[in-house]
């Protein structure tokens, strides 16, 4: 679908927020995220940031990563106000789960999607708290809007005045039954994670960029059949499944490349995925029907992909 840009709003140090107008707009749930094609055809992956109830927009924000690949610097830099954009969406690959309490973790522009899941839980008057680190308080996005909302605290924790976020802390002190969520840089997610393992406490999070996990040419080949195409092509050893589909469908959706962002996956209708992305839980991977192909492997001499 084609969305207008009707407003860019600077929101912190580096980061605004762009609005996409249209009517009648797909529904989503806190932790969702859209697929943004660029005027330059660059896609990428926006969290959702507005009020999931307003059918008529979706908001999202963006980061000018200095060392990124470009998508956050044409954000930035292009007067998109008055523009049509396609969008591709929304997903949810980090959805907020019911849950007698909640405990957010936010690390920068990590803190989009978890803008979302508090004020959902202030809506259903579920209890909540937000940790939330910057490098500082001038690039802390939505703080007035945080503020606003009811039935919970949020902690603010820039690394200038107080150093890091205390995630053992954090997650050993979480209210029993209280699912924790974790948005932020992969350092603060590892250690999120960590800090959850040693006791015993499950730490959901969401990635902006790859885990580092993901391992690449070093399984057998096999075959790929792309059901729709009617086409069966070789998967080397050597090569992802994503670059040889791209030499008989250029246009099939890629972004990332390291499986961190969704925008490859693909439905499976027969055969066995071998999973090395960052996105599907344990129970998508054991169900099979969804695949990243651009590092995943097959443990079928065949996968049957819906392509």
């Amino acid at each position: 679908m084609r969305l207008l840009v009707d407003r860019v709003t600077w929101e912190a140090e580096d980061v605004v927020s762009v609005r996409l107008r249209g009517a009648d707009l797909p529904a989503w749930t806190p932790g969702a995220h859209l697929e943004v094609v660029l005027p330059s055809g660059l896609i990428r992956q926006y969290s959702l940031c507005g009020d999931p109830a307003d059918r008529t927009s979706y908001l999202v924000a963006v980061l000018r990563e200095r060392a990124g690949r470009g998508g956050s610097a044409e954000i930035h830099d292009s007067a998109l106000v008055g523009r049509a954009l396609e969008v591709r969406g929304p997903r949810n690959h980090f959805a907020l789960e019911p849950a007698p309490a909640y405990v957010f973790v936010a690390g920068g522009i990590g803190v989009t999607p978890l803008v979302a899941m508090a004020r959902a839980a202030a809506g259903s008057g579920t209890p909540w708290r937000l940790h939330y680190g910057g490098r500082s308080r001038g690039s802390m996005a939505f703080v007035a809007e945080l503020g606003r909302l009811s039935g919970g605290e949020v902690v603010y924790a820039p690394q200038d005045e107080v150093g890091l976020l205390d995630l053992d802390a954090i997650v050993a002190g979480a209210p029993p039954g209280a699912a924790i969520y974790a948005c932020g840089p992969e350092g603060m997610l590892r250690a999120a994670q960590a800090a959850g393992d040693a006791v015993g406490r499950t730490v959901t999070v969401e990635r902006f960029a790859s885990s580092g996990n993901a391992v690449r040419g070093t399984s057998g080949a096999f075959e790929v059949d792309l059901r729709r195409s009617g086409l069966r092509l070789a998967v080397p050893a050597d090569r992802s499944m994503l670059e040889v589909i791209r030499d008989v469908l250029p246009d099939v959706p890629y972004s990332c490349e390291e499986g961190y962002c969704g925008t490859c996956e693909v439905r499976v209708i027969d055969g066995a995925p071998e999973h090395r992305d960052d996105i599907l839980s344990p129970d998508q991977r054991a169900a099979g029907d969804l695949v990243m192909i651009c590092v995943s492997r097959s443990a079928s001499p065949v996968l049957s992909l819906d392509l």
